[in-house]
Formats: structure tokens, sequence, C-alpha cells
């Protein structure tokens, strides 16, 4: 029984979350054999304070001000 945990940024749809675990299952089945059901997804949302790429906060990271902004948004 493959159990996948999912951090993703605060934001996302229920529907993006849908289709990832749709997509996600799909590919566990296939390349794992798994059955269907017992493939079991934990999706974690994060702050963009909590987490660092490279030494920087996500919330600071002038590369990444896009994404966290559109998130915040709910875009």
């Amino acid at each position: 029984m493959p159990n996948i945990t999912v951090e993703l940024l605060r934001g996302r749809t229920v529907e993006q979350r849908r289709a990832f675990a749709e997509a996600v299952a799909h590919s566990a089945v296939e390349l794992l054999g798994a059955r269907r059901q017992d493939v079991r997804m934990v999706f974690n949302e994060i702050t963009p304070d909590v987490v660092a790429n490279g030494g920087v906060l996500a919330s600071e990271d002038e590369s990444r001000a896009g994404v966290v902004a559109a998130l915040a948004d709910g875009s």
C-alpha cells in the first residue's frame, strides 16, 4: 500500500488537489502495481514562511514572489 505525503504551499484549490491525487494514484497503479483503493495520499499545506529554498524563505524569495502572490490571491 503506497502512502504518499505531498507538501504544497497553501492556496491550491480542491480541484487542483483532486486532479493531482487522480494522476498520482493512476501512476501508482500503473508503475507500482498497487490497487487503486490502497493508494493513500496526505496533503500537508505549508505557508511560505516555513519553507526555504537555497537558504531563502519562500516568503522572502523574489524569484518566487509571483507564485506566492498567486496562491495567496487564489489564482
